[in-house]
């Protein structure tokens, strides 16, 4: 039953993610189809009665293992090394921002979605 139940988060979460490329590639946005998949499926969560359990089995599966997601993208780093000898210094700084961005946006959401939850309970 829990391996059906994670299979099924999981199956939402790429729901949203194919629904997010698919509205990329009609509009020709210039974000990403996984991006505007997970805004849209924080505004579910926003504007409507579903919360993140619905979803949390599977994604925390996900989590668990994105190191193992990230392998490639560190073996093609050792491999493309020169690409660090020229650009290093605007990568990182690129990577510092970014990474910073994203816990910002990754705690305010928290935060946004605590309050909700405490507000719905009351």
């Amino acid at each position: 039953m829990n391996v059906f139940r994670i299979v099924i988060h999981i199956l939402i979460l790429y729901a949203f993610y194919w629904t997010g490329v698919w509205i990329q590639g009609v509009l020709q946005l210039p974000i990403p189809g996984s991006i505007l998949g997970m805004l849209l499926l924080l505004a579910v969560f926003i504007f409507t009665s579903a919360t993140p359990k619905w979803i949390q089995e599977g994604s925390g599966l996900l989590l668990g293992n994105m190191p193992l997601l990230f392998l490639p993208v560190t073996a093609g780093l050792v491999i493309h090394g020169e690409l660090f000898s020229v650009l290093g210094a605007v990568l990182v700084t690129a990577v510092f921002i970014s990474t910073l961005l994203v816990m910002g946006t990754g705690s305010w959401v928290s935060q946004y979605l605590l309050k909700k939850r405490r507000e719905h309970r009351e």
